[in-house]
Formats: structure tokens, sequence, C-alpha cells
């Protein structure tokens, strides 16, 4: 039995060590991703956005503006153009996947309701003016005469119970009755 519990525990002590080592490796590749990032966002800085150096004279302070004027449109622009592009694409997007959604079955069914129809209105429901056949479902089923049985017949004798009960009411029925019983 202790067998079986040191094993149970190195296992646990293994797994514990491997969780530990993936997770030193995946902090140590998110820090290299991020000091990547920054290297990245430098390297574009610098690219793209030149030192600022402030020239002297109004003039020539005044084409800086006029020039740093342009960029930022040129950059509004841009990402309006990408703005538009991103929400066209999440609208294709989204009809593709309702477009899946519905060729895979899972929309809600609306609930159904019993309606009453008879075969001809159902046929010229689905064929349109092409039905012209009639068809009368009870003109095909075979006649079956009611037999009496003895039940009935029985039903039949004693007649109607209002009479019965007519007669043994009051002091002449229950002195019919209390004949009878003699």
């Amino acid at each position: 039995f202790s067998h079986l519990q040191k094993k149970r525990r190195a296992a646990t002590a293994r797994r514990q060590h491997l969780k530990s080592a993936m997770l030193q490796l995946a902090a140590t590749e998110i820090e290299k991703e991020a000091a990547a990032k920054e290297v990245e966002k430098q390297n574009y800085l610098s690219e793209h956005c030149p030192p600022l150096s402030l020239p002297g004279s109004m003039q020539e302070l005044q084409e800086l503006c006029k020039k740093l004027h342009a960029k930022i449109d040129s950059v509004d622009e841009e990402r309006y153009d990408t703005e538009v592009k991103l929400q066209k694409t999440n609208k294709e997007l989204e009809d593709l996947s309702q477009k899946l959604f519905d060729l895979r079955g899972k929309f809600k069914r609306p609930p159904l309701r019993r309606v009453r129809m008879s075969a001809d209105a159902m046929l010229r429901a689905l064929l349109g003016s092409k039905h012209k056949v009639c068809m009368d479902l009870r003109a095909n089923l075979k006649q079956v005469k009611k037999e009496d049985t003895e039940k009935e017949k029985d039903l039949r004798d004693v007649g109607d119970w209002r009479k019965n009960i007519e007669e043994k009411s009051g002091m002449e029925g229950r002195k019919k009755m209390f004949e009878a019983g003699e």
C-alpha cells in the first residue's frame, strides 16, 4: 500500500516540476516577445518620425507646421480607410458565420401550431393551381352495419330512467317498493 502512495507522490512531484518548468519557459518567452516589440517600435518611430528640429525663423516654422498638418491629414485618411476595411471585414465575417450557423441547422425552430386542413386544401397549398383532383378520403371507406349487442337491448328495455325515478318517488313509490319486497 505504501509503495502505491510513493508512486503517486513521485508522479505528482514530477507533474508539479514539469508545470513549473513550463511556466518559467513561458515567462521567458513573454519577456523576449515584449523586448522584440519594443525594439520594433523604436525602429518604426525612428524611421517614420525623424527627430524634431525647431527652425529659428518664423517662415521656416510655418513651413514645418504645414508639413505636420499634411502628415496628420494623410494619417487620418489612412486610419479612416483601415477602419472602413475593418468594418467591412467584420460584416463579411458575421454573414459567413451566420451562413455556417444556418447550414449546421442549429437555428431555433419556431413552435409549430396545429392547423386543421383537409387533404384538398393541403394539396392546393403545396401544388397551387396544378391541383385539380378532388380527394374525398371518406368515399372509399367500407360501410359497416352496427349489430345490436345484448347490453344495448337491455338498455332499450329499461327505457327512460326519469320515468323509473318518478314512479318510485313519493309515498306511492315507497308503498310499491315495500309491496314488491314482500
